[in-house]
């Protein structure tokens, strides 16, 4: 029986949300000018608000405007990785990394789940020994990256589809396997109940009241 721990990351595995933090370290490394945009951004985000834009959209849009349409992919790499340094360093949540010890103790693979952008979620993984990563994809394009998603947000519904296509494509049986899965957000449900054990780690109060109900273990990581 194989053995699999999935995290979330965003306010999971971190204290805080990582794109806004993502893109005002990126920003200032990659165009400074592009600070000027900032008021536009915060139009998009009001959109987003009103229901006018999905995450997905929030996210490519916000993205284009803060790093351009045509992003180097060495370049990109590069402040990634300084960012899952910067991650590590601070805005990890301890208890998360002693958990995620424990895991690997006890034999299982690790495998983070996000909504946040493959291209720094990669680099946060490979600091923390993660085996695998599951998240939203940019759009490749020869020696660039383009904003534009590259298949679907990693959020709800679409994580489960996109965990389970990741297992197929490492010839994983689930049938196979014993999953845990952790999260912060009740839009993690599906992966959730999916999972043959959930865990609601620092929930905010809809995962807090599910859990309660479902019988899932609640840990506030601090």
């Amino acid at each position: 029986m194989r053995k699999i721990a999935i995290y979330d990351m965003d306010k999971t595995l971190t204290r805080k949300a990582t794109f806004g933090p993502f893109l005002a370290y990126a920003v200032p490394r990659h165009a400074p000018w592009r600070i000027l945009l900032l008021p536009i951004v915060a139009l998009v985000t009001l959109g987003y608000a009103l229901k006018l834009i999905d995450r997905g959209q929030l996210k490519a849009t916000n993205l284009g405007l803060m790093m351009g349409r045509r992003i180097n992919a060495a370049g990109l790499t590069e402040i990634s990785r300084g960012f899952a340094g910067r991650t590590l360093a601070r805005n990890m949540l301890p208890q998360a990394l002693d958990q995620i010890a424990a895991d690997k103790e006890a034999g299982y693979a690790i495998m983070i789940a996000s909504a946040s952008y493959a291209f720094y979620v990669d680099e946060v993984g490979k600091l923390i020994g993660a085996d695998h990563v599951v998240a939203t994809r940019a759009t490749s394009c020869e020696a660039n990256v383009s904003p534009t998603l590259d298949g679907e947000n990693c959020y709800g519904a679409a994580k489960l589809a996109m965990v389970v296509d990741a297992l197929t494509a490492l010839d994983i049986d689930r049938s196979q396997c014993h999953i845990r899965f952790y999260s912060d957000h009740v839009s993690d449900a599906p992966c959730m109940d999916w999972a043959d054990e959930a865990f609601a780690t620092s929930p905010h109060a809809p995962l807090r009241t599910l859990a309660l109900a479902r019988g899932w273990p609640v840990f506030d990581w601090m």
